[in-house]
C-alpha cells in the first residue's frame, strides 16, 4: 500500500459563505435562513439551502475544498476524465431537458466567481427522497418509481451522437481521443489494473491472467458505429423522487454517448435485485462482458485511490473495492 497523502483542513461553507450566491439567484425578497451541507459527494459541495419563506434550493460548489479526488480537470477528449465541473452540469442539463428527461431545473449559474471563489450553481431541490429510500421504504411505491425510470432511460437511450464522449464534448465537436467505446475501456482497464497490483497483493499475483482477461474479451468485441446517450453512473442513489414519484437524474456531470451496454452493466450492479424492471433485450453479450470487467477494476483502482487522501469515510470505499476485487477475480477463475 502507497501512503496516504497529507492534505491541509478542508473548510466547508457556511450560511455566511453561500447568501450572496443565494441571493443573486432568488432576489431581495428571500432570504437565506440555514444551510445543510449533504453527505455522500466526493467531486463536488452539495448544500441545501433554507428561506426565509420555507422554499428549498440545492447549491453545487466546485472547489477543491469539496473534491476528495485531487485529479487533474476534465480532458474532454476522455470520456472518463474527471468528470465534474459547471460546464459538465450546464451541458448536461440542457441535454437532458431537451431529450425530454427529467433532472432538478437549474435555477442558477455562475462562473464568474463573483459570489464564491469557485464555480457554483443552484439548482430545485427536488424532495421525494431518493430511489434507494422509497426502494427500502415503501417497495409498492419504490416499483411504481422504478417503472417510471424505466421509462425514462428509454427516451435517455433513444437518442444519440455523432460519435462517442462526453455531451459537453461531443456537442462542441470535440473529438475522442481513443479509436473506440471499447478501445478506452479496454486501455483504461489495463491501467487499472496496474494501478490496483501495486496496492493489493491478490490483484498483483493475478496481474497478467487479469490482463489475458481483458485483452480475450476485448478481441470478441465487434466494431459498432452507434453511439447512445447514457448517464455512466446511474444507481438509485443518483434518482431523486417528486413528491409524486416521478424521478429525477442527479450527478450528470458525466452525460456521454457511449455503448447502451455500459449503462447497463453499471445498472445491474447498483440496482441489483431490481434491475430486471430496468433490462431491455437486445444488448451485445460481448460487450457487456468486456464492460462488467472492466467496471469492477475501476471500482476498486478508484475507491484504492480515494481511501490514500482524506475522504471521510474510508471504510464505505475499501468495502467498494473489496467486493468489486473479488468480482474480477471470478473473471480469471472461470
Amino acid at each position: 500500500m502507497t501512503a496516504p497523502r497529507k492534505h491541509p483542513a478542508r473548510r466547508h461553507l457556511t450560511r455566511a459563505d453561500l447568501a450572496p450566491l443565494a441571493r443573486a439567484a432568488a432576489g431581495g425578497h428571500r432570504t437565506l435562513a440555514a444551510v445543510t451541507r449533504l453527505h455522500g459527494g466526493t467531486k463536488k459541495g452539495v448544500y441545501r439551502l433554507a428561506f426565509d419563506d420555507d422554499s428549498t434550493a440545492v447549491a453545487y460548489v466546485w472547489s477543491p475544498d469539496e473534491d476528495y479526488w485531487d485529479a487533474a480537470p476534465p480532458d474532454l477528449r476522455d470520456p472518463f476524465s474527471h468528470g465534474t465541473g459547471l460546464d459538465l452540469l450546464t451541458a448536461a442539463h440542457d441535454r437532458l431537458t431537451a431529450a425530454g428527461v427529467r433532472t432538478p431545473r437549474l435555477l442558477h449559474a455562475d462562473a464568474t466567481h463573483t459570489h464564491l471563489p469557485a464555480d457554483a450553481a443552484i439548482v430545485e431541490d427536488v424532495t421525494g427522497g431518493s430511489l434507494e429510500e422509497a426502494l427500502d421504504r415503501d417497495p409498492e411505491a419504490g416499483a411504481e418509481a422504478l417503472a417510471r425510470l424505466a421509462e425514462q432511460l428509454t427516451a435517455l437511450h433513444a437518442h444519440e451522437g455523432p460519435t462517442f464522449g462526453k455531451v459537453a464534448a461531443v456537442d462542441n465537436g470535440v473529438a475522442p481521443d481513443a479509436g473506440s467505446c471499447e478501445q478506452r475501456v479496454t486501455d483504461g482497464a489495463l491501467r487499472d489494473i496496474e494501478e490496483i497490483a501495486v496496492r493489493d497483493p491478490r490483484a498483483a499475483a493475478a496481474r497478467d491472467q487479469l490482463a489475458d482477461a481483458v485483452r480475450s474479451s476485448a478481441s470478441e468485441v465487434r466494431p459498432r458505429t452507434r453511439h447512445t446517450l447514457i448517464h455512466g453512473e446511474l444507481g438509485p442513489d443518483h434518482v431523486l423522487l417528486t413528491p409524486d414519484g416521478h424521478p429525477a437524474l442527479i450527478d450528470i456531470e458525466g452525460l456521454l454517448y457511449f455503448d447502451v451496454e455500459y449503462e447497463h452493466v453499471f445498472l445491474e450492479l447498483r440496482f441489483g435485485p431490481h434491475y430486471d424492471a430496468l433490462r431491455t433485450p437486445g444488448l451485445d453479450e460481448d460487450r457487456l462482458r468486456l464492460y462488467g470487467l472492466a467496471m469492477h477494476l475501476s471500482l476498486v483502482a478508484g475507491p484504492l485511490r480515494l481511501v490514500e487522501g482524506d475522504f471521510p469515510n474510508p471504510g464505505w470505499m475499501r468495502e467498494i473495492a473489496e467486493y468489486n476485487l473479488l468480482r474480477a477475480l471470478e473473471f480469471v477463475a472461470r
